[in-house]
């Protein structure tokens, strides 16, 4: 038995947390790693980190600054001797892997186990493995399902905040329904579109402007000529602020040059 304090049995979960599948990281080997699955965690409201066996042991001072912030994941995360141990609670366990390594098992992509995340009943975990390994067929078998994804097969290595948060993300999309917390950035607040009065100002302002330079010339053209550019001009949808600045820029351009002093 090492020194590190391994739990027997999963700490128990706050009600409603046991929508959000737990991440479990088995044999980890840098700390720095650990801090961005956390970090990667966080982003979509995932708060359950368990560790299986980290080679540094734990508490590991590398982790912290690479969590930028998310301390309060490996402030709570979990350490067990082995994966058994650490899923013991878990209904769902999904092995995230890029082969199947001889075990038959179902394969789902992220997006597919979410959807049975939200759907299944009982707690759900993700279980991701070494860096430079990834897990072992033993840890493959302890799983229900194999999630992978569509990868160049010329490149297929991803590191393990990257495969966090794939899965991460995935469940936050379904996550709104079941009151995750999670939010939508704030996005700028659009102005309403231009009364349609500004938007024939602007359109008749490029054709007192065109028509003093010939553009609808041949006349058999000009009627269609007007109408794609009357098109070209409503499609946008301009605000006020942006006809404005429009009509001052055809303005300046009516304007006599200035000489240069």
């Amino acid at each position: 038995m090492s020194d590190i304090d391994f739990q027997n049995q999963p700490a128990a979960v706050p009600t409603g947390a046991n929508r959000q599948p737990v991440i479990v990281l088995v044999r980890p080997q840098l700390g720095e790693n650990i801090g961005k699955a956390a970090r990667a965690m966080l982003n979509f409201g995932l708060t359950e980190m368990r560790l299986v066996s980290p080679r540094d042991g734990w508490p590991n001072p590398s982790a912290g600054p690479a969590a930028a912030g998310a301390d309060i994941i490996l402030e709570k995360a979990q350490v067990y001797e082995t994966l058994a141990e650490a899923v013991s609670d878990c209904a769902n366990v999904y092995a995230t892997t890029v082969r199947k390594r001889g075990v038959t098992k179902p394969v789902v992509t992220p997006e597919e186990a979410s959807r049975e995340i939200h759907a299944e009943q009982g707690r759900s975990a993700f279980v991701f493995g070494p860096e430079r390994s990834g897990l072992e067929t033993e840890d493959v078998a302890l799983a229900r399902a194999i999630l992978t994804v569509p990868i160049n097969p010329q490149f297929g290595s991803l590191n393990l905040a990257q495969a966090v948060i794939l899965c991460a993300y995935e469940w936050s999309k379904g996550a709104a329904a079941h009151d995750a917390g999670l939010v939508q950035p704030t996005q700028e607040e659009l102005l309403p579109p231009a009364p349609q009065e500004e938007l024939e100002g602007l359109i008749g302002h490029f054709d007192r402007l065109l028509e003093e330079k010939n553009y609808f010339w041949p006349e058999t053209r000009a009627a269609a000529n007007r109408l794609t550019l009357r098109n070209l001009l409503t499609k946008p949808r301009w605000n006020h602020l942006e006809v404005r600045t429009m009509r001052g820029v055809l303005s300046a351009l009516e304007k006599a040059r200035r000489p240069r002093s």
